[in-house]
C-alpha cells in the first residue's frame, strides 16, 4: 500500500489499494472525510459538507463516511460551565453556550437533513453523517444514513455517551441498532466507545453490516487496535472516521472556551484525526492521518468478506447459541406514553 500523505482539503490525498484485477461490482470506493466543524454556524458546516462530498464523488467515491458530531459539533473541551460537584451548578454563560450549542443542532427529520440527502442524490453516494440530534431539548450523538438516490434511510443515535458527554447528550436505545442495504452493500455505524461494547457490536454483526462505521472523537493510538479488532472480529470493512481541528477552527475565546485554554495556541491539535479504513482480514487500507483535514479513500473488495468469515463467523459457523445467546431490545423507549379511553361501545 502506498504510504498517505498529508494534504489540505483544498488538494484532497485519495488512497488507491490494488485489489487484483476484478474490477467488477463487488469493488467499492469509500471515502472518509477528515475534517472540522465550523461551531455554532451550521449552515457553514452544511456547505462544506457539500464541497467535500462534491470532491469525494469527483474522485470515485461510492459511501462518504464523516466523523462523528460533524453538523452541530463535537464539545472538544468545553464544559458549558460545569462543576465538578454531584449537583451540576454551571454559570449563566456555561447555560448560554449550551443554548449555542443546542440551536447548532438539527431535527430528525428537518430542513437541513433534506438538504444532506439532496447532496447525496445530487452527487449519487452515499452518505454517513455524523450529526447532533436534537429532540426538543435534549441532543443526541446521531449518525443519519443517506442512499445514492438522494433517500433518506435512517439514523442511529448513541446508546452510551462516554464521560462528560452523558452531561450534554441523552441516551440512545436499541431500535436505532441498524443497517441498511444500499446498492454497494450493508451498511451500518457505532459511534465512538459504543464501538467498545461487545454485545452492541454482535447486534450489528447479527444484521450483517458489510461497511461498518465508526465516526469517533478518539484519536487515541488505542483506537487503531480497537478498528483492526473489529474488522477481524466481524468480518468486515471497518471506516474510522475522526475530526482534526486546532484552536483556531473553534470559535475564540471567550465565545468557545476550552477546559485547558491557557495551555492552547491558535495552532495547538485539538482533534487529531486518526482516520481509517480497515478490511476484513485485518489490513489497513488507507490511513491512519494524524497530519491535517484530508480525505482518505480505499478501494473495497466485498469479496474479502466471504473470504474472511469462512474461518470465523461470529454469529454464523463460530457461534454457540446454545452456550451463549444475545436478547436485544429493539423497541422505541418513551418516557411517556398516551392511551386513548376506550369508549363505552368498545371502539377507540
Amino acid at each position: 500500500m502506498a504510504p498517505l500523505h498529508p494534504a489540505p482539503i483544498d488538494s484532497p490525498v485519495v488512497t488507491e489499494v490494488d485489489m487484483g484485477s476484478d474490477s467488477g461490482p463487488t469493488t467499492v470506493r469509500a471515502t472518509i472525510v477528515q475534517a472540522c466543524t465550523i461551531f455554532y454556524d451550521t449552515p457553514a458546516t452544511l456547505d462544506k459538507a457539500e464541497r467535500l462530498i462534491a470532491e469525494a464523488a469527483a474522485s470515485g467515491a461510492q459511501v462518504v463516511v464523516f466523523p462523528e458530531g460533524f453538523i452541530g459539533g463535537y464539545p472538544r473541551g468545553a464544559t458549558f460551565g460545569l462543576g465538578a460537584t454531584i449537583e451540576g451548578v454551571n454559570s449563566a454563560k456555561g447555560k448560554e453556550d449550551f443554548r449555542k450549542y443546542h440551536a447548532s443542532a438539527i431535527e430528525v427529520p428537518g430542513p437541513e437533513v433534506a438538504r444532506l440527502a439532496a447532496m447525496a442524490g445530487k452527487y449519487k453516494v452515499n452518505v454517513v453523517m455524523g450529526v447532533i440530534e436534537k429532540k426538543r431539548y435534549t441532543l443526541y450523538c446521531c449518525v443519519l444514513f443517506f442512499d445514492s438516490q438522494g433517500q433518506y434511510l435512517g439514523k442511529h443515535r448513541k446508546l452510551m455517551p462516554t464521560a462528560m458527554e452523558r452531561l450534554y447528550w441523552g441516551f440512545g436505545d436499541g431500535s436505532t441498532i441498524q443497517v441498511f442495504d444500499t446498492q454497494v452493500g450493508k451498511i451500518g455505524a457505532l459511534v465512538c466507545w459504543e464501538n467498545r461494547m461487545p454485545l452492541a457490536r454482535t447486534a450489528m454483526y447479527a444484521k450483517g453490516v458489510e461497511i461498518y462505521c465508526a465516526p469517533t472523537a478518539d484519536y487515541s493510538p488505542e483506537w487503531q487496535a480497537s478498528m483492526i479488532h473489529i474488522a477481524l472480529e466481524g468480518g468486515c470493512f471497518v471506516l474510522g472516521a475522526c475530526q482534526f481541528g486546532r484552536r483556531k477552527d473553534f470559535p475564540p475565546a471567550p465565545e468557545y472556551v476550552f477546559a485547558a485554554e491557557d495551555k492552547l495556541k491558535p495552532d495547538s491539535v485539538v482533534s487529531g484525526g486518526g482516520s481509517v479504513i480497515i478490511s476484513p482480514s485485518g489490513q489497513v487500507l488507507a490511513g491512519p492521518n494524524y497530519e491535517g483535514e484530508a480525505l482518505i479513500t480505499a478501494d473495497l473488495d466485498l469479496g474479502e468478506i466471504a473470504r474472511a468469515k469462512f474461518g470465523f463467523d461470529v454469529v454464523g459457523h463460530y457461534a454457540r447459541p446454545e452456550v451463549l445467546k444475545l436478547t436485544v431490545m429493539d423497541r422505541p423507549l418513551h418516557p411517556v406514553s398516551f392511551t386513548a379511553a376506550a369508549n363505552t361501545d368498545g371502539s377507540q
